[in-house]
């Protein structure tokens, strides 16, 4: 999120007179960019937020909607031209979302990819290719015995464009398009030359036009041996800004395209203030055996909540809750933990919110930010009761999930009481997050990137659950 505000204001300071940014549907990224606009907006700036949610792959989408593909790149082509010619930014922003209603794209491969120090996020049997998969890593819809490009490629855009599924792009006998063929990270330049040809030749045998074509690295998933097309529907304006020449040094401009017919910076935000300024209190250490509790618990998990991601994402889930904890480590040998509960959590949502990164960053970022003011002048049970509610529902509320969707969410009560009845009901909260967690494996995900993958694929407990759960878990043994 830093990141992205330090650009926003970086453009407002070299003269811009609105931003726009263009976003991949994917929680993570509407949490972190949206993080970043309201922000911007806080400081006086014109920003706005474009979601491109162009899959083509689910006949159903699930409550996380479709997701963000390679014809993000088209949108990016037509609202810099826009931006070229000094359109006004809610010009550009109605124009842009029009043309969104026009653009689909479906993926193919006949390999998974890895994350740097990770195993294959999926496994692909010889012979085999998957079809319908993300950019992520994470597996697609269904899978195909390997065929001709020929046959590959009429597969894809019959599903693409199959009026039976929710997600299809509307494509009929006369419409003109811009298509890309984009290399998902391994194919060879005479593999995407063949894979091209066929998409031009299917799509004229269906007597759709297709005006413009580019073929290339456009939007790559590391290794991945695959491709996708992207279509879209373009009349003349489409056309004359997808034309636009432009500086961007991958954009082929007249190279592979066919007719057929100065540095700024921004100091990073605080995440914690100096021991000199803080003040001890009679919780400070209490907290801080908490916290180092709950981080040494966190490590101890690391590969097997990487294990469980790989079923359902890019695999990375215990790394990313392992550079939360080393960060929270790192600060408790530096700092001293303040006596006030609302300042330490508003501290640790700044410190996730650097450190962790991903969606991961932001939900808990979110969770302790909103659980903080309710705990800024009390730390009585009820209190605490309150604000496990009113970050939980931030979660709720911005991430787009609720219990039963198979994801971190559980939503606590919020019940006044004295503290050793508090303790127990610590200890029921924990049990049932454990049990929460273990029957999430029986759940169908709504949200998150697991919703994007085949039910019957996502037999195990969802990661985000479990790493709650032994957070509680170690938050109670540490009392």
């Amino acid at each position: 999120m830093a990141s992205v505000l330090a650009a926003i204001l970086a453009l407002r300071d070299a003269g811009a007179s609105g931003v726009l940014l263009i976003v991949k549907n994917y929680t993570g990224d509407r949490l972190n960019f949206g993080l970043a606009v309201e922000q911007a907006r806080n400081r006086g700036v014109a920003v706005d937020m474009v979601i491109v949610a162009d899959d083509c792959a689910f006949s159903q989408p699930s409550k996380a909607g479709r997701r963000g593909l390679c014809g993000t790149v088209f949108v990016h082509k037509l609202a810099g031209a826009l931006a070229a010619e000094g359109r006004p930014l809610e010009e550009i922003v109605c124009q842009v979302k029009e043309a969104l209603k026009n653009i689909g794209t479906l993926g193919v491969s006949l390999s998974p990819c890895s994350v740097p120090g990770c195993l294959p996020s999926f496994d692909l049997p010889p012979g085999e290719m998957e079809l319908g998969l993300g950019i992520h890593g994470e597996p697609g819809i269904k899978r195909l015995k390997v065929a001709t490009a020929d046959e590959v490629v009429n597969n894809m855009i019959d599903h693409m464009t199959n009026p039976a599924s929710q997600s299809h792009l509307a494509l009929k006998s006369g419409d003109s398009v811009v298509l890309c063929v984009n290399n998902l990270g391994a194919l060879s330049r005479l593999e995407m030359a063949v894979v091209t040809r066929a998409a031009i030749s299917c799509l004229e045998g269906r007597g759709v036009q297709v005006a413009r074509v580019m073929s290339g690295s456009f939007m790559t998933s590391l290794e991945m041996a695959g491709v996708s097309l992207s279509l879209m529907k373009a009349n003349q304006e489409v056309l004359r800004l997808f034309d636009a020449k432009t500086s961007a040094p991958a954009w082929p401009n007249q190279s592979g395209v066919r007719v057929s017919g100065r540095s700024y910076t921004l100091d990073p935000p605080a995440v914690g203030t100096d021991v000199s300024s803080q003040s001890e209190g009679p919780l400070s250490g209490v907290m801080a055996n908490t916290l180092e509790m709950v981080c040494s618990s966190l490590l101890q998990r690391q590969e097997e909540l990487n294990s469980l991601d790989r079923a359902s994402g890019d695999g990375d889930c215990g790394n990313t809750h392992a550079q939360a904890a080393k960060a929270i480590l790192e600060w408790l040998h530096s700092h001293v933990v303040p006596g006030c509960p609302g300042q330490l959590m508003s501290t640790l949502a700044g410190l996730v919110q650097e450190r962790m990164g991903g969606s991961s960053g932001a939900l808990y970022s979110l969770f302790l930010t909103a659980a903080a003011v309710p705990l800024k002048d009390h730390c009585h049970p009820a209190a605490w009761a309150t604000a496990m509610h009113a970050g939980t529902e931030a979660i709720r509320r911005y991430g787009g999930a609720d219990p039963g969707d198979r994801t971190m969410v559980r939503t606590p009560k919020m019940v006044p009481c004295s503290l050793s009845t508090w303790y127990q009901l610590v200890h029921i909260r924990v049990c049932r997050s454990e049990l929460g967690a273990e029957s999430t494996r029986d759940l169908i995900a709504r949200a998150g990137r697991a919703s994007y993958i085949a039910t019957e694929r996502v037999t195990l407990p969802d990661p985000g659950a479990v790493a709650i759960a032994t957070i509680l878990r170690a938050v109670f043994q540490s009392e």
